[in-house]
């Protein structure tokens, strides 16, 4: 089961629901009691290093109004009584007890799971109707939240306004969440989610790369290599018919040379670990405020301390044989899978012990004196 009280597998659920349609799983997580509550997140908004909006107004008045963050208690002294919302990304990262929610989607691989995102709304609150271009797990934690879907949808948007506010938006199907319920949505779906009274939902997001995303950090990826990624080749050229006419053959070639090249380049492998790690990496990891070395590591694992991941890294791996490539928030290192394994994974990571080769102490210190790891006493 990937979810409490429901029999649903993660096969199942990839292949009949991921990407596919949508899923509404009644009390997925029956009695959550919410770690953080809407005081909590109202003081996370208020501090510099979180993403933070603050949105007032309502469908179909479409008064909308932005504001964003860092905010102060006055901002939220002065809310009205309706009609609001407050949104704060990445909440996990900044409170890393959270990760436990986040490994439930550990069916997942851990690369496409990008932030928890928490929205506290007084009643009536709404970011509008809106198309989100990534998968999402949207967590009833408090109050009750109506949920409005539609597969087909004019996807205009609301002229001068600083939010994707869809300028017509007609219910295809709807729900209201009760705490403990779940709505997974795939890509390219219009909803609209009104809150029924003050209450909290939790987005578990699923971002995915967009082609310019890509394309951008492989033009500047292929700028530093010498050959420039290669060149467009043409042999066989026959006479055109119109010399000013780029016609259908080279047009062929170019869309070859565009999906063929890359992945054969063995280099590819190393940008596409590098780009993955710090897609959306929205903070980069702080060091320690003392250097590392493998003598103190040792005795560290021997006063009880355990390796976790600094929440604001992404460490991921690439399997070449025998040898695996690690990738922590963009730059790259060497080593066996199975030590690659445990390095990305939390619970392995927590197991390492001091009886270690020296070459994986040191890239445990390594990691750690970048910022990517830390120790916590257990």
């Amino acid at each position: 089961m990937i979810f409490d009280n429901s029999s649903l597998t993660p096969e199942q659920f990839l292949s009949e629901y991921w990407q596919k349609k949508p899923l509404l799983i009644r009390q997925a997580v029956p009695g959550f009691s919410p770690e953080l509550d809407s005081d909590d997140i109202a003081g996370l908004a208020c501090d510099e290093l979180a993403e933070s909006r603050l949105i007032t107004g309502s469908f179909p008045e479409q008064d909308w109004q932005v504001r964003y963050g860092p905010f102060t208690d006055k901002d939220f002294s002065t809310l009205p009584e309706a009609r609001w919302t407050l949104l704060v990304q990445d909440v996990e990262k900044h409170y890393t007890p959270l990760q436990s929610l986040m490994n439930r989607f550990s069916f997942l691989p851990r690369w496409r799971i990008d932030d928890l995102m928490i929205s506290v709304a007084g009643p009536g609150g709404s970011v509008g109707p809106h198309v989100d271009q990534y998968d999402v797990f949207l967590l009833q934690v408090e109050g009750r939240r109506r949920w409005e879907i539609s597969e087909s949808f004019n996807a205009a948007l609301l002229e001068d306004c600083d939010l994707k506010v869809l300028r017509e938006f007609s219910a295809e199907q709807e729900w209201l969440l009760e705490p403990g319920d779940m709505l997974y949505l795939p890509p390219g779906i219009a909803h609209h989610g009104v809150a029924q009274d003050s209450g909290m939902t939790w987005s578990i997001g699923m971002r995915a790369p967009s082609g310019a995303d890509l394309f951008l950090a492989l033009g500047e990826w292929l700028a530093e290599k010498d050959d420039e990624g290669g060149r467009y080749r043409d042999p066989g050229l026959s006479t055109p018919l119109h010399a000013g006419e780029i016609d259908v053959a080279a047009i062929a070639r170019f869309g070859e040379f565009l999906h063929a090249s890359f992945p054969e380049d063995p280099d590819f492998r190393s940008f596409l670990g590098k780009f993955l790690s710090r897609y959306r990496l929205a903070h980069e990891p702080a060091p320690p405020a003392s250097t590392v070395k493998p003598a103190a590591l040792v005795k560290a694992f021997e006063r009880g301390k355990k390796l976790r991941h600094n929440p604001w890294t992404r460490l991921f791996w690439i399997a070449d044989g025998a040898d695996a490539q690690v990738f922590a928030a963009g730059a790259e290192y060497s080593c066996a899978v199975d030590f690659a394994r445990s390095l990305c994974d939390p619970e392995r990571l927590c197991r390492l012990e001091r009886s270690l080769p020296d070459a994986e102490m040191a890239l445990l210190c390594e990691l750690l004196n970048l910022g990517h790891l830390y120790l916590e006493q257990l």
